[in-house]
């Protein structure tokens, strides 16, 4: 326990900052990529693969690694290119994304990196649409690419993105008819499965990018004369984003007299234990993994609820 929570209070350090730590690695060729160390378990030598029946051919197999078993997913192939070779000298990196542990099969891992989200940036406008990159940025001189490991995740075990029955009350969007939701996340298959859960409950949406851009849709609010608690019914924003990152981001608008009473959740695939410690230390409201659409749904149909007055149920009786 002491050395998780040694790990925790170096973590936070971090938090307010804007700095993050990238673990380097390569893939087919010298190209260097990067991935944010919070979601990163341990690095290791490539294991025996254990061949597993319906496999998809991004999973080049299974590993048995501390006691569980261990989905490996080649990362080169992932992205469009070819399965990797030689897997003796290849590297697995175990990460933690949306409450599951995977591998992804890497070339060579280089070294870790600690740097501020202001100098990681969009990929730039030309990429198209089917990129895999949530953003770039520069190390030594040379280009790094941060890979979306949401999409590639979404595209080998497509995520269910109805929301039960029962979660929401019946009548909800009619009481924030002129409110919206605000969506704050750096990846584009994130960005639509929050808005297809929000926007199913009836409820309208923004969506930024990235902390920088919604900071700035704020004050354009503000700039207008409008008053963000009565446009908005909360803001659930990513961590992970280039330019201003999600602890940054709450942290500012907690320091803005006209929007520090504004509700924010924090929404993402990083180890929570880790990030119950960082939402308390930023003020954020509300702290939930990524991807459950019960639980985002019940969230939104709860902060409704608490601000529109009494319960629907009681009024309908």
């Amino acid at each position: 326990m002491a050395g998780v929570l040694d790990s925790v209070n170096q973590r936070t350090q971090l938090v307010g900052q804007n700095r993050l730590e990238l673990l380097l690695f390569r893939l087919s060729g010298q190209q260097m990529y990067g991935i944010n160390v919070f979601k990163v378990k341990e690095v290791l030598q490539c294991p025996k693969l254990n061949e597993i029946p319906g496999r998809s051919g991004v999973v080049r197999g299974v590993a048995h690694i501390r006691g569980g078993t261990i989905p490996i997913l080649d990362m080169n192939q992932a992205i469009g290119r070819k399965p990797l070779e030689g897997l003796e000298e290849c590297f697995v990196i175990i990460t933690e994304y949306n409450r599951t542990s995977q591998g992804f099969l890497v070339k060579g891992v280089d070294r870790i990196v600690n740097m501020n989200w202001g100098d990681i940036h969009p990929p730039p406008q030309g990429a198209g649409k089917e990129h895999y990159l949530t953003a770039v940025t520069e190390v030594d001189g040379k280009l790094v690419e941060i890979v979306d490991v949401e999409k590639i995740l979404a595209e080998v075990s497509p995520i269910n993105e109805v929301i039960s029955e029962g979660v929401v009350e019946d009548g909800l969007s009619e009481r924030v008819v002129k409110k919206r939701v605000l969506i704050v996340d750096d990846s584009t298959i994130a960005r639509k499965q929050i808005q297809r859960v929000v926007e199913s409950m009836g409820i309208a949406t923004v969506i930024k990018k990235d902390g920088r851009e919604a900071i700035g849709y704020l004050a354009g609010l503000l700039e207008d004369g409008k008053d963000p608690l009565n446009e908005l019914i909360m803001i659930i924003s990513d961590i992970e984003m280039p330019e201003m990152d999600g602890y940054t981001f709450t942290a500012e608008v907690r320091a803005n007299p006209k929007l520090k009473d504004m509700y924010v959740v924090l929404h993402t695939s990083l180890s929570g234990v880790f990030n119950a410690a960082m939402v308390k230390k930023v003020g954020a409201d509300d702290f939930l993994a990524k991807f459950h659409p019960d639980e985002l749904a019940s969230r939104v149909n709860d902060r409704v609820l608490a601000i529109t007055g009494e319960d629907l149920l009681s009024e309908s009786e």
